[in-house]
């Protein structure tokens, strides 16, 4: 790889994962911004917007236009509402530039459980199949050939990363897996929102979106990849042949974090020793998963503003489960470091390029 750094365009810059990318990407050695893209700030230096970054990053936001964006940027990061990309998508785009989307536009396979879910018509199925899901732990290789990457969202990495070994050995039956997740309120995005208001937030914690949260479809389908992987007849319809999950996420009063509470019957002859083994064959040298084994139990505080994700586990003899769980910051690793992550893989750079930097305590 040269000296000659990658161009990076943003769109969507003025957003949390839009800020969390340009604060990660300001630091990387290999990589300068040359596109703040906001269509709400046009014109405005993008210090004025978020001042953590003055004297930093006082470049003048721009449009969001992709077509001309692809002219400057050998990659670009869409971190938009959900359809923007799919609206906007073109082969002249990817013929000049890679993308990175965090959006859930190309994250399912099935376009009509995309639709069903996000309630929006998906404008092109087209780039579906050669999409990558930007999972770096799981799909390493396939995302160094990616021109076109689907970045998961952050209450998908924590959830099916803290399963995935689980389920891809047959540890536990899938039938039986229900995911608790809590979230902080930055996960809901910049936008205004009564129900993020402080007063609306601050001493609660609640349950949303119950049996209906958008991105179970994604964890099922991901974890379905992993059952039935080497089943062909499994895996030939769009999806692949998706296993169904309970999962319910809550709203809590803090700022930055995910944390997945995980729980399923474990297969016949497993043990404590026996779930650390699996953990270690797939995470043992994995840079950004820290185990913490039997009986540790992940804290959102220990991830918080880093690229890592934190997994420990109890076996319950009584009940013959497990409760897995998983920590991470949903800014970084749950969105703008694994865009990184991805951005990293994608050009051949060392794959912790940038993202080697310890959580922030207090």
């Amino acid at each position: 790889m040269s000296e000659k750094k990658i161009k990076v365009g943003i769109i969507g810059a003025t957003g949390y994962a839009g800020q969390e990318l340009a604060r990660l990407l300001y630091t990387h050695p290999n990589a300068e911004v040359v596109w703040y893209g906001s269509r709400s700030y046009v014109n405005a230096p993008y210090s004025s917007v978020y001042g953590n970054m003055r004297d930093l990053a006082d470049d003048n936001c721009k449009d969001d236009d992709i077509a001309a964006l692809a002219e400057e940027a050998d990659v670009i990061f869409t971190a938009t509402p959900q359809g923007y990309l799919a609206g906007v998508l073109t082969e002249d785009v990817l013929s000049k530039a890679k993308v990175i989307d965090l959006s859930a536009d190309f994250r399912l396979k099935d376009v009509s459980v995309y639709e069903k879910w996000y309630k929006i018509e998906h404008k092109s199925p087209n780039f579906l199949e050669e999409a990558v899901y930007g999972l770096c732990e799981v799909n390493r290789e396939d995302i160094k050939k990616a021109r076109l990457l689907a970045n998961p969202g952050c209450f998908t990495t924590c959830s099916i990363e803290s399963l995935y070994p689980l389920v891809k050995e047959h540890a536990i039956d899938p039938d039986t897996i229900i995911v608790d997740a809590k979230s902080g309120t930055s996960g809901a995005g910049r936008g205004a929102k009564t129900a993020n208001l402080y007063c609306e937030v601050n001493e609660s914690i609640k349950a949303y979106a119950v049996a209906s949260h958008r991105h179970t479809p994604e964890i099922e389908e991901q974890l379905g990849y992993a059952y039935h992987a080497g089943d062909a007849e499994a895996l030939a319809q769009p999806g692949g042949s998706p296993i169904l999950i309970n999962f319910t996420p809550h709203l809590v009063p803090m700022n930055r974090g995910i944390l997945a509470t995980c729980y399923a019957k474990l297969a016949e002859g497993m043990d404590a020793e026996k779930i650390a083994e699996i953990y270690n064959k797939y995470y043992g040298n994995e840079p950004f998963i820290r185990l913490l084994g039997e009986g540790g139990v992940p804290e959102t505080r220990w991830v918080e503003g880093s690229n890592f994700l934190d997994i420990g586990f109890v076996i319950d003899e009584r009940t013959g489960r497990i409760i897995v769980m998983g920590a991470l910051d949903n800014m970084v690793k749950g969105a703008a470091g694994q865009a990184v992550q991805n951005m990293n893989l994608m050009f051949g750079l060392e794959e912790t390029t940038g993202l080697l930097f310890p959580p922030v305590f207090p």
